[in-house]
């Protein structure tokens, strides 16, 4: 099977395909409209996000019979489509879900101690210790939204800390839980202190922590994101800092992040929210990283070279 390659990974992923017998393209600079030309040829597909796999670029694939997301979300494909037309899809989220937990908590951490702040406070001669007292997670409340394999990551990685309760929000009801209690969406606003998002994005989502979903926490709190930028209106949360309804965020996605998960600043210089975050002293960022490490780069690889040869080439099981 000839597969075209047209977002780079980890070399370990051609690697085991070409040794399983498929046949590897790479086109890693080509345009658009230069894959497009040339995308019927091949039978395999293995993207993350330069390119929106829509009805078009479907349509033009004619013998496609899969495509492989190296990554969790499957968004910038058409999955109705490629359900139609018999192709295929294989993504990983479990090779960067323990990354994702540990960014998570990182970001959380870094909050409540303020680390990124004093860090800059010393590097700018100053030594301001009663500004930098921090907080302790004993005692809180996490409340986490979407419990897939990444909130389940975030919330293992809690086991470790007094936390007063892990409780969980999810439209599908998940039994055997260990380190966290299902909840309504009205029991964890009335009880989180902190709230991390851990969503797909999907047309129930996007716009999910808005000014009224804000409104409806019962306490103040912290608002961590590392799921995607379009599940927090921007504006809704820039208000929620700026009331104190939203103690600090960490940010890890933006709403102004384009599929292919660009760099915002030409696009966003005269956005006032964009600003306000910025420069906000209790907001930390960060470039979309979550999941982002030198080991998830690599279990990526692997998760999808064995999802597809178990699919296609049965025999072969000897993948690196």
């Amino acid at each position: 099977m000839n597969v075209l390659h047209v977002d780079e990974n980890h070399p370990l992923l051609i690697d085991n395909l070409s040794h399983a017998g498929f046949k590897n393209t790479e086109a890693y600079s080509k345009t658009l409209n230069e894959v497009l030309e040339m995308v019927d040829q091949f039978e395999g597909l293995i993207i993350r996000s330069r390119f929106p796999i829509n009805r078009d670029f479907l349509n033009r694939a004619t013998k496609l019979k899969f495509i492989g997301r190296v990554g969790a979300g499957v968004e910038n494909i058409d999955q109705k489509i490629a359900q139609e037309k018999g192709v295929k899809l294989f993504s990983a989220p479990i090779g960067n879900s323990n990354a994702v937990g540990e960014h998570t908590l990182g970001l959380l951490l870094s909050l409540f101690n303020k680390l990124h702040l004093g860090n800059q406070s010393i590097r700018e001669g100053n030594w301001l210790r009663e500004e930098h007292r921090g907080l302790e997670l004993e005692e809180k409340t996490i409340g986490i939204i979407g419990f897939g394999t990444m909130g389940k990551s975030f919330a293992k990685k809690l086991e470790g800390f007094d936390v007063k309760r892990v409780v969980f929000h999810d439209i599908l009801s998940i039994n055997n839980t260990k380190n966290a209690s299902q909840v309504s969406l009205e029991e964890l606003q009335e009880s989180a202190d902190v709230l991390s998002i851990h969503t797909p994005q999907t047309p129930l989502t996007i716009g999910m922590i808005d000014e009224k979903f804000i409104s409806k926490m019962k306490n103040n709190f912290w608002l961590l994101n590392t799921a995607r930028g379009s599940i927090v209106k921007t504006k809704a949360l820039v208000e929620g800092l700026r009331n104190g309804n939203i103690l600090g965020s960490g940010l890890d996605v933006l709403e102004y992040e384009s599929t292919s998960f660009e760099n915002i600043f030409l696009t966003q210089q005269d956005n006032p929210d964009f600003s306000y975050l910025m420069n906000a002293k209790n907001v930390l960022l960060s470039p979309h990283v979550a999941g982002w490490t030198i080991e998830s780069h690599r279990k990526l690889a692997k998760i999808i070279t064995e999802k597809i040869t178990s699919s296609f080439n049965p025999n072969n099981y000897n993948i690196k």
